[in-house]
């Protein structure tokens, strides 16, 4: 019997907590808080490396133009490979991209998917050291590239098994021989080989050529070494294609390979001056944010400064001509100074005339 009386308690108990419940009203739901209109994007700064701090001691790539410019608010960046800087007043952001392909494709890719960025009408510079085909170049130039071409992406036989007839044991994919023609498909070829808006490139050049880049006499005395006309001169602004691959390469025979395969996928409009492993994975990844509608790959440019040499000097064989390149490269610091002084004119160019390049690239009015 109390076993009953307790049961009919505890329902009583429990119908009269519900219905207390059911009585209560409704908790009003919060609004969420409006979302932040993402930052205007004038111009990307793309780096790839730095070395130590970002800033205060021995300078990489990036380190000058966080000293310089004023990025001071720093903006995380989970699935990239280092923060976004920021300078939100003027509209520049600045991003270490990691070296090689893979790093340069994935953190372009997250920046241009982030939501807190409008890079619509965003201009973009990569700006980082590089190689130099002592044909073309000098230590310390400032280049600016029109042709990209990937080195990567192609058939390889070892140097030993390479048919006598043979310029080269790089062969095209879904080709044969060396520089087969016609070309592979365009679905190989996509990946393999960009050309930035000539206009674009033609205004860079034309409002950088002046800008003074500092030489010194260890770089002097290192051009006198080389034959070439072009090694020997102090360092200048110019115009010159990119070559990038994941691979260090060098040596005279590899140069020549540099200059025979930009010439092939360009169709001979490209002319080898320049080399590093960046840069066709940058414009891979903004191929695509374009095709989404997130950036405009047609407002890309590519500068690159020469800290050493693809190849050594008379009578220095490629082995130790390598060796000597992990001592240092001998126009390193030439190299990042002209990398910040010649792009960061452009820079401020853009930012100065925003009112007319957000919606016409310079170079191509008519």
């Amino acid at each position: 019997m109390r076993r009953g009386l307790a049961h009919a308690a505890l329902l009583g108990a429990a119908g009269m907590l519900l219905a207390a419940c059911g009585s209560r009203p409704a908790p009003e739901t919060a609004e969420a808080p409006p979302a932040e209109a993402p930052i205007p994007v004038k111009a990307v700064v793309v780096t790839m490396f730095e070395i130590g701090d970002l800033v205060g001691d021995t300078p990489g790539e990036f380190q000058y133009w966080k000293e310089r410019e004023g990025l001071d608010t720093v903006m995380p960046l989970p699935a990239g490979h280092g923060d976004v800087h920021v300078d939100a007043e003027r509209g520049v952001i600045a991003v270490i991209t990691g070296i090689g392909t893979a790093n340069a494709v994935s953190t372009i890719t997250a920046l241009g998917l982030d939501p807190r960025f409008d890079l619509s009408r965003a201009y973009w510079l990569v700006a980082g050291i590089s190689g130099g085909d002592p044909a073309d170049t000098s230590l310390g130039s400032a280049v600016w590239a029109e042709h990209l071409v990937d080195g990567d992406l192609a058939y390889e036989l070892d140097a030993r098994e390479i048919p006598a007839d043979w310029p080269t044991g790089y062969v095209p994919l879904q080709a044969s021989t060396p520089y087969a023609e016609p070309r592979p498909s365009e679905h190989t070829a996509g990946n393999q080989y960009f050309r930035l808006d000539p206009g674009l490139v033609d205004w860079a050049f034309a409002l950088t050529r002046d800008v003074a880049i500092p030489d010194t006499e260890d770089m002097a005395a290192f051009r006198e070494r080389f034959a070439d006309e072009a090694a020997r001169q102090p360092p200048s602004v110019m115009r010159g294609d990119h070559l990038a691959a994941m691979t260090f390469w060098h040596g005279r025979l590899m140069n020549d390979w540099a200059n025979d395969w930009v010439a092939y996928w360009s169709d001979g409009a490209g002319e080898f001056v320049t080399s590093a492993m960046e840069d066709t994975g940058t414009m891979l990844a903004l191929t695509r944010l374009g095709e989404a509608g997130r950036a405009d790959p047609d407002r890309l440019l590519v500068l690159r400064t020469v800290s050493n040499f693809t190849m050594g000097p008379e009578g220095v064989d490629a082995a130790t001509s390598l060796a000597g390149e992990h001592t240092g490269y001998s126009g390193m610091g030439a190299a990042l100074e002209a990398a910040h002084a010649v792009g960061s004119r452009v820079v401020d160019a853009i930012v100065a005339d925003w009112a007319t390049y957000r919606d016409t690239i310079p170079g191509t009015a008519e």
